[in-house]
């Protein structure tokens, strides 16, 4: 695959196909990342319904020390979120082309961390567990707000529920029985098949991540995140590396008298 390839896939000039490979390589890799985090501490972090609705049940039954662990939870998948938010606009301001990329390779150091914390989950179960679970959420918030921005609301790709959802609402379209007498062919239900493509790809890449994910994690356990983190910083560094010849020799012109 040549430079340019890689430019276009995490750069700031998106075109329908890049946002399209970018994302299934997301959805694998959420899914990988929530597999082997399950295995690791029994919860899954890559959407926020289920640990709201753990808030909600524990404070009926007044759990207030797991109820603090949702609300943490929650705040740092917030806080990825809007640290992507931070990157693309401080990026935009200066006219980068790594606005998207910055969030893919903190993702990276944070996956090494997370497989470096992982080593150290049975010798300090107190401390390792609930930190390596908020790094997580964060991890899960800063992908799923990546490719929010990156394809305008169109891909999700750290949780199913809108996309199964919207495959549904695409294959009730295909199967429409459009025979009418009463109205024009214009106006016959029609299944948008580009959408639908892209979300049976993004399923399918995120089942497959899943499955891939806990087989490896049970196989070589943490080191699997490692494999991850080079790739992704493998995609993100073009447009960072272009960014930072361009300042380099901004820097070094002689200023106009």
């Amino acid at each position: 695959m040549s430079l340019a390839f890689f430019l276009k896939l995490t750069g700031k000039d998106r075109e329908p196909r890049s946002n399209w490979i970018l994302g299934c390589i997301m959805a694998l890799i959420a899914g990988a990342v929530n597999a082997g985090g399950f295995l690791a501490i029994q919860r899954y972090t890559s959407h926020m319904t289920g640990i709201i609705s753990g808030i909600a049940d524990d404070l009926v039954v007044s759990d207030l020390t797991v109820v603090l662990a949702g609300v943490a939870a929650l705040f740092c998948f917030i806080a990825g979120a809007a640290t992507t938010a931070i990157f693309i606009n401080w990026a935009r301001r200066r006219r980068l082309h790594s606005e998207y990329a910055l969030s893919l390779a903190l993702e990276a150091a944070l996956l090494l961390i997370f497989g470096l914390l992982g080593a150290n989950l049975n010798i300090l179960v107190e401390v390792f567990v609930p930190t390596t679970m908020l790094l997580l959420c964060f991890i899960m918030g800063l992908q799923n707000a990546i490719m929010t921005k990156v394809s305008r609301a169109e891909i999700r790709t750290t949780h199913m529920t809108g996309v199964v959802t919207d495959i549904g609402i695409e294959l009730g379209r295909l199967f429409y029985w459009n025979k009418s007498k009463h109205l024009p062919p214009a106006e016959d239900v029609r299944a948008n098949r580009r959408k639908l493509n892209i979300y049976l790809s993004i399923f399918s890449a995120f089942l497959m991540g899943g499955i891939l994910g806990a087989l490896a994690f049970k196989t070589v356990g943490y080191f699997t995140t490692v494999p991850i983190a080079i790739f992704l910083l493998l995609i993100a560094s073009p447009p960072i590396i272009r960014d930072v010849f361009f300042i380099i020799k901004n820097q070094k012109q002689p200023e106009s008298p």
